[in-house]
């Protein structure tokens, strides 16, 4: 616990120790109010790695999506692309995929309503031999091209919400045509937009940088790689760069006051619901779900919990209006 930090952190931290004393490394952050807690115990590796603390970084499997959607809806902001775009805009014709009826859209990739597979055809057969430890290492864009000219909906867009890995790792891919041409890198255009305005110093996408060291069993695990999908899942960062993010989303108006106008108009954006889904009372926003909550003091809390990568955290905001968390399934 850092100074500064409030009493209630205390037990907070000797709890989080209790629930998981085999991790190497475990990192909270929490709001309560007007009060933020910061909290990290163990090391960065099993086997002598640097003190475990509010900076580390750790692989954030899916959440990375909720930046994605952040950048599709700055992107609007500013007019370069609509919800309603097509994906075929920013696809080669020998791309796209078979469709039959309504044209899949931005939005239907940032809501789970595309229609798309979860996965994308080939990448079994690519990533077979390390489906456990990195299985998205050998999937490049070529493959991701001609895996969507092979690619039939599972339903018609619009019509369903199933969870695709593949639907969002297309929008980032689609977004970065948008904004700089083929051949973009995803990763310059998240951080020139989104986390560098937000100031978040530990988030990126970048593998080669200082992180938690993944374990499974007890052995280490590689950093995961995800070239032609970074969008879906290739983000990294802290406990506390994600309470700030989080923040940010909770009250866009008191974000940074150098945060640029459409990403402000974005962070509202990105949680106004889209969809509401029958008897379950949940609302679909761009990628995050809301659901109903009972009234409860105000906390956010990125954690260590079951994603991807074996290095991995997730992140829930609740209100006592409603509970916030991101769309997730593995891998």
């Amino acid at each position: 616990m850092s100074p500064g930090e409030p009493a209630w952190s205390v037990n907070l931290l000797a709890a989080l120790r209790a629930a998981a004393p085999g991790a190497s490394a475990v990192a909270l952050a929490v709001r309560r109010g007007p009060d933020h807690a910061v909290l990290a115990t163990g090391s960065a590796a099993l086997r002598g790695g640097a003190a475990a603390g509010p900076d580390t970084r750790f692989e954030i499997g899916s959440l990375t999506k909720t930046f994605t959607a952040l950048l599709l809806a700055e992107m609007v902001a500013r007019g370069e692309v609509a919800y309603d775009d097509p994906i075929t805009r920013f696809l080669p014709r020998a791309a796209a995929p078979h469709l039959r009826g309504a044209p899949i859209t931005l939005l239907h990739l940032a809501t789970h309503t595309s229609g798309l597979p979860r996965l994308p055809p080939g990448l079994l057969r690519s990533g077979a031999a390390h489906w456990f430890s990195n299985p998205y290492a050998a999937f490049s864009a070529t493959d991701l091209r001609a895996a969507l000219a092979r690619t039939r909906p599972r339903a018609a867009p619009g019509t369903r919400v199933r969870y695709s890995n593949l639907g969002v790792g297309l929008l980032g891919a689609l977004l970065t045509h948008a904004a700089h041409g083929p051949g973009a890198s995803f990763a310059p255009l998240l951080a020139d937009r989104v986390l560098d305005p937000l100031g978040l110093t530990s988030t990126s996408c970048a593998a080669d940088q200082p992180q938690a060291t993944g374990h499974w069993h007890g052995r280490e695990r590689p950093t995961w790689q995800i070239p032609a999908l970074p969008g879906a899942g290739a983000g990294r960062s802290s406990a506390r760069d994600l309470l700030s993010c989080l923040d940010a989303l909770l009250d866009p108006a008191a974000a940074p006051a150098a945060v640029p106008a459409t990403l402000r108009a974005a962070l509202a954006d990105v949680t106004t619901p889209r969809i509401a889904l029958p008897r379950t009372g949940r609302r679909i926003a761009l990628i995050w779900n809301i659901r109903p909550a009972r009234p409860t003091t105000s906390i956010t809390t990125p954690a260590v919990r079951g994603a991807s990568p074996p290095s991995r955290a997730s992140a829930r905001a609740s209100t006592w209006r409603s509970s916030r968390s991101p769309t997730r399934a593995p891998p």
